[in-house]
């Protein structure tokens, strides 16, 4: 049967056994308190926002609020591998859920629209196949047919690769009556991360949640319902295809009401599920402060300073989705680019936008973008530090244009019998005006070229008379003409430039005078220089400084929109590598001055930007954390007070989580310990070390057993990662090993230390056995993992 039929069947189907909507809603009868029906679960605990939390059955009508949460005891069943068929969850907010709509009726019904939707994805699948077949016999150019052609298969391969998931996680209820709804009064949308229809002229199945009626999804409140009488919002068993009986809950918000509702135990649900495996997406739990971020105009750069746990990643990822959505042609058409910190943060974020629907986007970091060259050699500290600094700009554009000098001799150009002659002066002030321009390196060669070819033109055309484009080229070609632009004007590679300028202590010295001092000089100079460049060995910081030179030779093609992740980290010379490559269109840069952990690190963000050549961009701080327990970030805001940097301290909705500080003879001894007390939960686990004790950690827990991964194992449950790796990545329990010798490893440790610190979402332990590099903390509530002090 194919899809549009298995569509047209579910909607019969589904309008025989739906009942009729009666005109008026019948006046709900006195109710007393809620009590444990027959057949109902009694689930103790702080599940329940007062009394106990009720498993209602399956013909349990709903009462206002009186059934509560259970989601996240489904969690746990299924995660444990138990099948769970009835466990669902309906919950109102403010208690205005109409008394003839039961439990059942409205999981019923809500599966039976889900599997309307997948028909119709499976249609529109289907239909994408059949364009690319039927659009080989378009009539066009041979041209035309290629481009249609390609972007058919694009379109087919994007749809076939969608992957399996829930195909909507919230529902919007407007007003009839709300002049605010507008066009929208009375309708009834559900919201997905793709749009689904049954046809392109079709009203929409699923309305995309980058779609401007959507934002009342995250921005609509009871103080601003923004027309807007109902939200729902879905809850789906954890790691859910998609199937419709993975749909186990749903929670109503009415909005019109004018009652402000308690926070959503469905959004906390999945913001603090188990995390195992690489990023997922946030579309169904954006918060208001967060979309705000996500839909700021194409023109506009925007800069989020984002504490631990804000969702800053997040947030970046969302906006190109969002931009790709809104402006396809002009983003699409010169590409958009994520620049992450290191690959193992690329392949942990790498499934959020085709998550999203959207796919072929590049991910990169600095470091492959600019690699014209394999690094085989290394710098010292020093030397890297002067190699990354925003001076050495100045000194390589003075590198590469003292090789240009106006030649002495006058030209003279063959031209059958006769010759054109240019003298010396015309050619010393056509080398100066160019100079003047200061257009590309290679523009400006080209500019030489055809003023002095213009020249002669203009002398053959007051004898002879207009001359043809053919006879213009050939003059372009002569060898005296290309022998002087050689001379005036050389050709050069990046490489020969940067050769001359570390290889020559004299030609160092004219370039860098009054910018570099002679220690730092001498600190980047090749002490045994190669015979040339093409022997030449290049350190990490030297392809910047190629980077730069090939970028004063020829701009190189810019993106539509590029996403900086970790922002923070990138020296001024990095950062102007990533403004050559944004042209004029805007950045997202993402960040954490706290988090900075390299020599270069950003102090502050105006200066950076200034950097990324955009000055003036506003910086946007995240403050709250959802995902790092209060407990954690505590403990992270004692020693961001230590820190050399002037950011707002973090602060946490959830108050769950566990922290323990534990004092032990041997931290690396007390690892295994400490990992199988967190595998006894749920989630996760890192292990996070300083880099020269990652061996010996691992040691340990193969002797005692214990399996682990490295960090590019993302399904692993047990990961032991390097300090420096940590950066963007999220465990559910962390261990961390001796935090002095972190905070000792490198100049920036104590902000290595911070990142650390707060890479856990559920619980955090700290093994030392030679104290704590901070201050004192505020005290961590009772933790369920031990005392703060013991043997491992």
């Amino acid at each position: 049967m194919a899809a549009s039929e298995i569509a047209a069947y579910i909607r019969r189907r589904l309008r025989s056994r739906s009942p009729p909507e009666p005109a008026v809603p019948p006046e709900p009868a006195a109710l007393p308190e809620p009590a444990v029906r027959p057949g109902s679960a009694v689930l103790p605990g702080p599940a329940a926002p007062s009394g106990p939390a009720v498993l209602p059955g399956p013909a349990a009508p709903v009462v206002g609020a009186s059934v509560v949460p259970v989601m996240r005891a489904a969690y746990r069943k299924l995660s444990h591998g138990k099948k769970v068929n009835s466990v669902t969850l309906f919950v109102t907010l403010d208690g205005m859920t109409p008394p003839h709509e039961t439990l059942t009726d409205a999981l019923t019904e809500e599966r039976r629209y889900h599997d309307l939707c997948r028909a119709a994805l499976a249609a529109m699948v289907e239909g994408a196949e059949e364009h690319v077949i039927s659009g080989e016999h378009v009539s066009a150019s041979g041209a035309d047919a290629e481009v249609l052609g390609y972007a058919l298969r694009s379109r087919a391969k994007e749809m076939r690769e969608l992957p399996e998931a829930p195909l909507f996680f919230g529902r919007l209820d407007f007003d009839p009556d709300a002049p605010e709804a507008g066009d929208h009064r009375g309708q009834r949308y559900h919201i997905g991360r793709l749009r689904i229809t049954e046809h392109p002229a079709a009203p929409p199945l699923v309305v995309d949640w980058r779609a401007p009626v959507s934002r009342a999804f995250y921005q609509a409140g009871a103080r601003d319902p923004q027309g807007v009488s109902v939200r729902r919002r879905f809850g789906w068993a954890p790691g859910s295809k998609g199937d419709a009986a993975d749909l186990t809950g749903l929670e109503d918000e009415h909005l019109t009401a004018g009652t402000a509702g308690g926070p959503s135990r469905i959004v906390a649900g999945e913001i603090e599920r188990p995390r195992v495996g690489p990023m997922r997406d946030i579309a169904a739990t954006i918060q208001p402060e967060q979309d705000d971020l996500v839909r700021a105009p194409l023109t506009d750069t925007v800069c989020v300073q984002g504490a631990p746990g804000t969702g800053k990643t997040a947030v970046g990822l969302h906006r190109a989705a969002y931009l790709l959505y809104t402006h396809p042609g002009r983003v699409r058409r010169s590409g958009l680019l994520i620049l992450g910190p290191n690959r193992t943060f690329l392949r942990y974020i790498a499934e959020v936008l085709p998550s999203l629907g959207e796919t072929g986007v590049r991910q990169s970091t600095v470091q492959d973008e600019i690699a014209r060259q394999p690094v085989t050699a290394y710098d010292d500290e020093r030397a890297a530090a002067v190699k990354h600094d925003a001076r050495m700009a100045e000194v390589l554009r003075r590198a590469l244009y003292a090789r240009v000098r106006p030649v002495a001799d006058s030209l003279a150009v063959p031209d059958g019998s006769y010759r054109w002659r240019v003298p010396a002066d015309a050619l010393e002030r056509i080398v100066t005006d160019v100079l003047a321009e200061r257009p590309p390196y290679d523009t400006g060669r080209e500019r030489v070229r055809s003023r002095a070819v213009r020249y002669v033109q203009d002398q053959a055309e007051r004898r002879a008379g207009p001359v043809t484009n053919a006879w213009v080229q050939k003059i372009s070609r002569a060898r005296p003409v290309s022998a002087f632009v050689d001379a005036a004007w050389p050709r050069v590679r990046p490489e020969e430039v940067l050769y001359g300028l570390l290889a020559d202590e004299g030609a160092l010295a004219a370039a860098a005078d009054g910018l570099l001092t002679a220690e730092e000089q001498r600190a980047i100079r090749w002490p045994r220089p190669p015979r040339s460049y093409r022997s030449a060995k290049w350190s990490a910081a030297d392809l910047v400084l190629l980077d730069e030179v090939a970028g004063l030779l020829e701009r190189p093609e810019s993106y539509g929109h590029i996403v900086v992740d970790e922002a923070q980290d990138l020296s001024p010379m990095e950062c102007r590598a990533v403004a050559r490559r944004a042209g004029s269109a805007s950045l997202t840069v993402l960040g954490d001055l706290a988090q900075g952990t390299t020599p270069w690190a950003a102090r502050s963000w105006p200066e950076l930007l200034a950097h990324l050549g955009r000055p003036d961009a506003a910086v946007t701080p995240l403050t709250t954390g959802f995902r790092v327990p209060e407990a954690i970030v505590s403990l992270a805001n004692a020693l961001l007070a230590e820190l050399d940097v002037d950011v707002p301290p973090a602060r946490s909705l959830r108050q769950d989580g566990d922290l323990v500080v534990r004092e032990v003879p041997d931290a690396v001894a007390a690892v295994p310990a400490a990992v199988r007390r967190a595998l006894a939960r749920e989630g996760s686990v890192g292990v996070i070390a300083a880099d020269a004790t990652v061996p010996a950690v691992r040691a340990a827990l193969a002797g005692a057993d214990v399996p682990a991964a490295g960090p590019d194992d993302l399904g692993a449950r047990v990961a032991v990662v390097p300090a420096s790796l940590a950066k963007g990545l999220e465990y559910d329990h962390v261990v961390v090993v001796e935090p002095a010798a972190i905070a000792e490893a490198e100049p920036r440790g104590p902000h290595r230390l911070y990142v650390v610190l707060t890479r856990a979402v559920t619980s955090l332990e700290v093994l030392h056995g030679r104290g704590v590099p901070w201050g004192a903390a505020p005290a961590a509530p009772t933790s369920a993992l031990g005392s703060g002090s013991g043997p491992g």
